[in-house]
């Protein structure tokens, strides 16, 4: 079974690249996006029915439907799978942003404000490093998520691993699509794991996950 995937270890890598650059991508981005409204949604609650809930609307459409829908704007390849992406990552870092931040003891943040912290100040020096590793957990969620949902993307042309699925499939090709799924787990494991410890590194000292 694993003898096409060999035979075409080449291809198989520059696909692999492909896949992992697109889903990277769209991973900053929705990051970048992402962050900032889950802190606006923790300081401003009235925002949070909106955000949330267009966000949880967005996670609820089938990939397929959202990409139909991108394709009259965006045409075929990388681009609306990138957008896709980035809007089905939304919820996940919204939502551990906030909850993060939310859940920072109270007592801590008043400590913080008697010290003479600025609201701000006590934001990026003691909510967000304490919150840190659920924002983590939602990053490591949406890579794994972006790194299956780019596969599906193949169908409208963006390329990655997901062309040796759908080709062996249509071929009745088990050894191609073999080629296509099995390094679409290893990347989805090792951007698990490289994430993993990318959260120890930055995670301050003296907290827990």
């Amino acid at each position: 079974m694993l003898d096409y995937l060999f035979a075409h270890l080449d291809l198989v890598l520059e696909r692999s690249v492909q896949h992992l650059q697109v889903t990277a991508i769209a991973v900053i981005v929705a990051v970048s996006i992402g962050v900032p409204l889950g802190i606006a949604v923790a300081r401003w609650r009235r925002l949070e029915p909106f955000v949330l809930g267009t966000a949880s609307l967005l996670y609820t459409i089938p990939s397929l439907a959202l990409f139909a829908f991108l394709l009259p704007f965006l045409g075929l390849g990388e681009k609306p799978t990138i957008i896709a992406l980035i809007l089905y990552s939304q919820l996940a870092i919204v939502r551990n942003t906030m909850v993060g931040i939310n859940g920072v003891d109270r007592a801590v943040v008043e400590a913080a404000h008697g010290m003479g912290m600025q609201r701000n100040q006590i934001l990026t020096m003691v909510q967000l490093p304490l919150a840190l590793p659920l924002i983590m957990a939602g990053i490591r969620t949406i890579t794994v998520m972006g790194i299956g949902v780019a596969t599906i993307a193949a169908f409208i042309g963006a390329g990655g691993l997901g062309v040796f699925i759908f080709q062996g499939i249509s071929r009745l090709y088990p050894e191609m699509i073999i080629a296509g799924a099995l390094p679409v787990a290893l990347l989805a494991l090792a951007a698990d794991f490289a994430l993993s410890l990318v959260e120890r590194v930055v995670r301050p000292r003296g907290v827990g996950r």
